[in-house]
């Protein structure tokens, strides 16, 4: 049997059959009948975790019309594509003593649970950044983090270091497919860092070149008023934290405060190890987006309580039939 036939026929019961139902209703809702665009969000290491092998095909095939995520899964996807021989995996990472991290670090590595990023390709691709940083920054025409990212998938030079097949990259479909990602709080990441590091030692004449949370809001509320007359919006979070919690915020900004008729997120389906609790946003179940006016009250709503490198790749498998 294939991943799809395994799903039905083993996940019957709590966490999996909500897996289930969730990969159901969401293939429901973009179906041709349906017409539905949906919304991915991505927080947490994602694509160090190589989620591009199950959320690019997904993206090619017209199932995701919009991603959200945090600038390290932004840039982790194109560390990946070029570095990804040279990272190294700790088999035994829970049982890490002090002194074996010291030791990695001494190495130039970085560590994700048990994958650690080298240093060096955060130097190849900054040493690429900073000039397109330094001409936004002179022009004053600020761009958002994507913007760039994209450039550098242009570059016929980058080539030439690709370690992995570019239809692995998530961000590389997204770009094929034409499709927006938007990346708020740039600053929270390796690259974010670097770049103010930069402005510091005068190399970027200002902080002008990164385009502000704010105005990445303004692009996705135009995004959401033009698709929401295509067709309903969905919501597919992968974690929480701000790579959710931006996004979502678009429906109430036009409806309260610019009282503008637009329909409210028609779908929801998060993917999360957080536990439910009073005053958490990652924890928060569905029900309580609908007083803030987020979430429509008849929408589909799902919560898999579980490790998203494990739900994610499954749920997506059964959307695409694999």
């Amino acid at each position: 049997m294939n991943v799809t036939e395994l799903l039905e026929k083993h996940f019957l019961h709590f966490n999996a059959r909500e897996l289930v139902a969730a990969a159901r209703s969401y293939g429901d809702f973009v179906s041709p009948a349906k017409n539905g665009r949906m919304m991915v969000t991505l927080a947490g290491a994602m694509s160090t975790a190589e989620l591009g092998l199950s959320l690019a095909p997904m993206i090619r095939a017209g199932k995701i019309h919009a991603i959200t995520c945090t600038a390290a899964n932004l840039e982790e996807d194109i560390f990946n594509l070029v570095a990804h021989d040279e990272y190294r995996i700790v088999d035994n990472w829970r049982a890490l003593s002090t002194d074996d991290e010291v030791a990695l670090r001494d190495e130039g590595f970085n560590r994700v649970t048990d994958t650690c990023i080298p240093e060096t390709v955060m130097r190849h691709i900054e040493g690429r950044l900073t000039p397109m940083w330094q001409d936004a920054a002179k022009s004053n025409k600020g761009r958002m983090p994507v913007d760039f990212m994209f450039e550098l998938l242009d570059d016929k030079d980058l080539v030439q270091h690709y370690q992995i097949p570019r239809e692995h990259s998530w961000l590389a479909a997204a770009k094929d497919m034409d499709i927006p990602v938007f990346t708020p709080g740039f600053e929270d990441s390796t690259l974010g860092n670097i770049y103010a590091a930069r402005v510091i030692d005068g190399t970027v004449l200002n902080h002008t070149a990164i385009a502000t949370g704010t105005y990445q809001m303004q692009r996705l509320a135009q995004w959401y008023e033009e698709e929401s007359k295509v067709g309903p919006i969905g919501f597919f979070q992968i974690g929480g934290g701000i790579a959710g919690d931006f996004p979502i915020c678009v429906v109430p900004m036009l409806r309260q405060d610019l009282e503008r008729d637009v329909p409210l997120w028609s779908y929801f389906c998060q993917i999360s190890d957080a536990i439910t609790s009073f005053g958490g946003y990652s924890g928060a179940v569905p029900n309580e987006k609908i007083t803030w006016c987020k979430l429509d009250a008849d929408a589909p709503k799902f919560i898999i309580e579980s490790d998203a490198t494990i739900c994610a790749p499954l749920v997506f498998a059964h959307i695409l039939g694999w």
